[in-house]
């Protein structure tokens, strides 16, 4: 398989030449990876289970943690799911890719459609299921929304939306959920939304696309299904919680293709995910700092805040070339859109992971102001 070369992978290639300004210190808005501490609670929990490693863990998942992870539905969306609706998963990235392998394995000509820019997991799920790949182009003319082409969607198989958006911040409301979940009933694709920015929402709460299928008249589930992760809410990524959450029908099968993948989560891990999920207060308290984060972001910058997630979609005029000088200048890393999107999408912008505490982030943004005002000095 070809796969493509990784983003961050491309960014080491296109600095690798460039010796960075040595009167700064190194600081990267390139990963999307929490940099606060985990909360103690959390920490205590897994160094209290740490003995559980000398057992195995259940592909499924131990109910401690499924009952977490229902009680994080119940509590944060008012959806009420029961234990057949939702599986485990070790993080959301593993999923992303072998949930498309799965879904596609016996068709013939399978077709996959997900946004651009995008998660390069896509891709690479849709290279290894032998998928043609269709975009949904994310730009400015259409407010970075993913537009419906219905005769795109009657060929589908697999839809994934991705709201809120990595990279571009956009994030889709309840009733442009609904449609989508009305066309994959339409069409009868299978509708996958990544959720793992829904709970690094600003100011009002994000739905999930459950609560669209239920509003469209689908309490079921049919065909609808979502992913998340506890990596970004409770800055614990390498705690590798997540679930895939929906249509029990399609679980069922999905669930014994798992019992062969063996990604099933280590016992001590699951122990401080469960008491995780079940938490919400701690994710307000990171949700206060990504709010601070932007809000110091229109100080230095004068972009406004996105509706969630912790990322600034911020246009420049030639993204590699802006790159490469903010290294070179200031010792700052940043990810070129380009090298996020496909045929053209992601040019012209940069992405910026706001994911420090404000003394970082204020560094790392007038380092940004700074070269802005000397690429303005020289036009």
């Amino acid at each position: 398989m070809n796969f493509e070369t990784y983003p961050f992978e491309k960014l080491n290639n296109l600095l690798e030449n460039v010796l960075p300004n040595s009167d700064y210190t190194p600081l990267s808005l390139t990963i999307g990876e929490p940099q606060f501490t985990t909360p103690q609670f959390i920490l205590d929990a897994l160094n209290e289970h740490a003995p559980l490693l000398n057992k195995y863990p259940k592909t499924s998942g131990e109910q401690l943690l499924r009952e977490g992870m229902l009680s994080y539905l119940k509590n944060r969306f008012s959806l009420t799911l029961e234990n057949a609706q939702l599986i485990p998963t070790f993080g959301t990235r593993e999923v992303l890719f072998n949930f498309p392998q799965f879904l596609l394995h016996d068709i013939e000509a399978p077709l996959m459609v997900f946004p651009n820019p995008f998660y390069q997991i896509y891709e690479g799920a849709a290279k290894a299921s032998r998928a043609e790949v269709v975009y949904l182009n994310l730009n400015e003319n259409n407010h970075f929304q993913p537009v419906v082409d219905e005769k795109v969607l009657a060929e589908a198989n697999l839809v994934i939306l991705n709201s809120p958006n990595n990279p571009t911040s956009s994030t889709m409301h309840m009733e442009q959920m609904k449609e989508w979940v009305e066309l994959a009933l339409k069409y009868d694709f299978v509708l996958l939304n990544d959720e793992c920015y829904a709970d690094l929402y600003l100011n009002e709460p994000v739905p999930s696309l459950l609560n669209a299928s239920i509003e469209a008249g689908n309490p079921g589930f049919k065909n609808v299904l979502v992913v998340n992760s506890i990596s970004k809410r409770s800055s614990a990524p390498g705690l590798r919680s997540g679930f895939i959450a929906g249509d029990a029908a399609i679980l069922k099968e999905y669930m014994v293709y798992r019992t062969y993948v063996g990604c099933a989560s280590p016992l001590p891990l699951q122990y401080a995910a469960a008491v995780a999920w079940a938490d919400q207060t701690h994710v307000d308290g990171f949700r206060e700092k990504y709010k601070k984060n932007f809000e110091i972001a229109k100080e230095v910058l004068g972009t406004e805040a996105p509706d969630a997630t912790f990322y600034i979609w911020l246009k420049v005029d030639d993204e590699i070339d802006y790159t490469v000088k903010l290294y070179e200048c200031f010792n700052l890393k940043v990810i070129p859109g380009s090298f996020l999107g496909r045929e053209g999408e992601g040019k012209g912008y940069v992405r910026l992971a706001l994911v420090y505490e404000e003394e970082k982030t204020r560094e790392a943004l007038e380092r940004i102001a700074a070269l802005n005002e000397e690429l303005g000095s020289k036009k």
